[in-house]
Formats: C-alpha cells, structure tokens, sequence
C-alpha cells in the first residue's frame, strides 16, 4: 500500500494491489471510520468499481433517458457526475478537503461543486428544477437525520420535476433495521411510489448497502442491471422528524 494523503482527522488516499479481492493498481479515498468512499482503477479509470452508483445509473437511465438536471448532496470523488460529463450536475460536499482531494487525485475537473450543507443548498434551488436528486451524504454516526426527516422529503418534492426521483445510498442490517423501516416509511409520507433495494447479506444483522428511490411515477428496473442489488421488502416504521 502506498500512502498519498493523509491528515489528523484520518481522512486518507492510498493506492493498493488489491481492492475487495480483485488484483490490480487502485486508488481510494477512505474516511476516519475506514469506509471507502470512492474507489478508481488506476488502469481503466472509466470504469465504476462500486455496485451501488452502477445501479443508480441503470435507474436513472430507464425510468428517465433523457434526463439532464441532477443535484447530489455528498461528493466523495465524483463518480456519478464524471459518468455523465453532458449533463448538469449541481453537487453540495461540507468538506472542502473533499473536493480537493478529488481534483488532485482522482482527475475531477468540473467545476460544479458548492461548499455547505446539503440541505440548505437545495432549499436555495428553483422549484421543480431536477429530474434527479441523489443523496450520498455520511458521517461516521451514519446518513445525518435532517438529510432523511419528513420535511427534507418534503422539500426535495418541491425541487423535482414532476416525473423527478429521489435516490438515497443507505447502509443498513440485513433485516429489521428500524433506522432503515423509518426511511422507508417516511418517503411515504410523500412520494407514492418507494422502492428498495439491497446487496445480499450473509447474516440478518450483517450490515449492507442500499439504495431506495421515490418519485410520484412508478419504478422501473431490471434485475440483470443492478449490479447484485436485489429488491427488498421493508417494514412499518416510524415518522422521522426533524430534531
């Protein structure tokens, strides 16, 4: 392993051999809490190494081919937005070590990213604007609760076109996640059409990767193109509020 950046806080970008057991040269971006927040293969930089935003493409592509307008809160290295290079992204990141980081060593050259809170950038948009709204945003205590509150739901409703999506990258347990039925649950408050999906678990209480998407249309996909995500049934939960 080589060591490129690393600061007090643990943030750090290394390159390695080895990447989830595939050999190669890769690039990662991994915060304090060891998560891997953005990944590159050093020899074929186009290619997505991660499941979950080659899924979130495969969604955006069938259930809106034409889409144009996307805002992303949590930036990490980019992948979505470099994937799609044509389009208008407009993407919140509260770290500006992130962005930085991003520019320097994972080649990200769009100048489209705002420092701040998510939340409070959207609020600031036109109504009815996105075709998308994707949000990636994570602390080391998880996905922050005012990004997944009713009147957050609430608020990227007014920010869609009417045909628009919300799309949430999640880590969650396997099975009766309350965190996860919550979600769930309060995107119905709003959106009437919510679907989940999930990487397979070994475990019930093993912790996986998620996507949920909402909108006021129904939901498109095809298994083939989800890169192992699988739909997911999901239980009654509470209403999450903003603290």
């Amino acid at each position: 392993m080589k060591v490129l950046f690393q600061n007090e806080a643990q943030l750090s970008v290394y390159e390695t051999n080895e990447f989830y057991h595939e050999k190669g040269w890769f690039r990662i971006l991994q915060f304090a809490n060891e998560d891997i927040q953005g990944a590159i293969d050093l020899h074929h930089p186009e290619r997505i190494l991660f499941e979950y935003p080659r899924a979130m493409i495969h969604l955006m592509e069938l259930n809106n081919s034409e889409f144009q307008d996307v805002f992303v809160i949590g930036h990490g290295i980019g992948t979505i937005a470099s994937h799609y290079p044509d389009n208008t992204f407009r993407i919140a990141e509260i770290d500006p070590l992130v962005v930085e980081l991003s520019q320097t060593y994972f080649n990200y050259a769009i100048n489209n990213v705002r420092i701040g809170d998510g939340r409070a950038l959207l609020s600031s948009e036109n109504d009815h604007q996105y075709d998308y709204i994707i949000l990636d945003a994570f602390t080391t205590e998880g996905t922050p609760q005012h990004l997944i509150s009713l009147s957050f739901f609430q608020m990227t409703a007014t920010k869609l076109h009417d045909k628009g999506y919300l799309m949430i990258n999640l880590i969650g347990k396997a099975n009766h996640d309350r965190l996860i039925n919550a979600i769930s649950t309060t995107l119905y408050e709003v959106y009437p059409h919510v679907q989940c999906f999930a990487l397979p678990a070994e475990g019930t209480s093993d912790m996986q990767n998620m996507i949920m998407i909402a909108g006021y249309q129904p939901i498109r996909y095809q298994g083939r193109h989800m890169a192992g995500f699988e739909s997911k049934s999901l239980g009654q939960g509470y209403i999450i509020e903003d603290e």
